[in-house]
């Protein structure tokens, strides 16, 4: 019932042209071989991050096409793809940085950068990261709440609280001296493999990127957010081919579908074809130089308003339409949905569009 080809996972297209496309299924094909194995998973979008494209490189709908299809296949797999591209695109904006400042990277001493990243800038109550400037460079002192997979990760970039007030970005090895790891106590029924917890840091040696207040203000934080809501929007195609191919199945056993199955099929065709029109758009005014500037989140925020809102109506309409058989019997199905439930509140919901009102209100607007 899952309707997905197991030995050939299909890709999700944004804009990219069949040919271009066609170079992702050997990626979708080791993800499916990995699903439910965390460290194959691992190594795999290690590799992937060695030749995807990074946001606003010229690429972007590409990038956001990898992303998507990879959560097609499994959503788990996407989630743990998609903060590694994340991590390698934010050092690569920090090495620019670095550049146009008239300095250099900073590295630290016998530091390797190589291996798996995860980034990390929740907050959470009685939790606090604090960053310290000490004669040998920044040390951490604190916790870090939200670090999914940390225990299992090389390094990781991440948010911390500065002495002078803000925050800034830093690069840490997770295997310091000084880095401990809390149970994550994670009782999830969605996203079971990928346990977030907290993580304690004792004067661990970190690496700073792009100075104070750059990590939030810099056009990537935007097209990181972007990519995530690709993780979504992969996420609702896999649970619409399901939804098609139960239809289909239904029919060739002489159980036509009904005008409300029809119906609801057919909104979800005009939603995810909306939607990939946008992202196609979207990604092609990050490439053209277009969401280069502070603008760029309010254009986030639309984006991931959009899908997050699409996610949701597509996963009820067909868990309306399919029932309690799928979430009760097929394993796959039930996973697919309680992963993509749990990854989209990620989307802060009425929250985030409240900021967005606030943007609009007080700035220009397309319309």
């Amino acid at each position: 019932m899952n309707g997905i080809p197991t030995s050939h996972p299909l890709p999700v297209r944004i804009s990219s042209a069949a040919a271009d496309l066609d170079a992702i299924r050997p990626l979708l094909s080791e993800a499916h071989a990995a699903v439910g194995d965390v460290p194959a998973l691992l190594e795999l979008a290690k590799a992937a991050a060695e030749t995807a494209p990074k946001p606003g490189d010229g690429r972007t709908a590409f990038l956001w096409e990898i992303l998507a299809s990879v959560t097609a296949v499994d959503v788990a797999a996407g989630r743990v793809l998609e903060p590694q591209l994340d991590a390698v695109a934010i050092l690569a904006q920090a090495g620019d940085k670095a550049a146009q400042d008239g300095g250099h990277f900073p590295d630290p001493d016998g530091a390797d950068f190589e291996g798996t990243w995860g980034v990390f800038a929740a907050e959470a109550p009685g939790l606090r990261l604090e960053a310290r400037g000490s004669a040998g460079g920044w040390i951490l002192q604190g916790s870090k709440p939200w670090c999914s997979l940390a225990a299992q990760l090389d390094h990781a970039v991440l948010t911390a609280h500065l002495e002078t007030g803000g925050r800034a970005a830093f690069a840490v090895d997770l295997h310091a001296h000084g880095v401990s790891f809390a149970n994550p106590e994670w009782t999830s029924r969605g996203l079971r493999e990928i346990p977030s917890g907290t993580v304690h840091f004792e004067a661990v040696p970190a690496v700073p990127l792009g100075g104070a207040g750059w990590y939030y203000q810099r056009p990537g934080f935007a097209w990181g957010g972007m990519g995530v809501a690709a993780c979504w929007l992969g996420g609702a195609v896999a649970v619409a081919r399901s939804f098609t191919a139960s239809l289909q199945q239904a029919a060739d056993g002489g159980r036509e579908p009904d005008q409300i199955a029809l119906a609801h099929l057919g909104e979800i065709d005009r939603t995810l074809a909306a939607l990939t029109a946008y992202l196609a758009g979207t990604a092609a005014r990050i490439d053209a130089g277009e969401l280069s500037d502070r603008g760029a989140w309010k254009e986030a925020l639309r984006v991931r308003g959009s899908v997050a809102a699409a996610v949701e109506r597509v996963q009820t309409l067909v868990s309306q339409n399919l029932g309690p058989a799928p979430l009760a019997f097929d394993e796959r199905y039930g996973k697919r949905m309680a992963d993509l439930a749990l990854y989209i509140r990620q989307h802060h919901a009425m929250r985030d569009d409240a900021q967005l009102g606030t943007l609009t209100l007080t700035g220009s607007n397309p319309w």
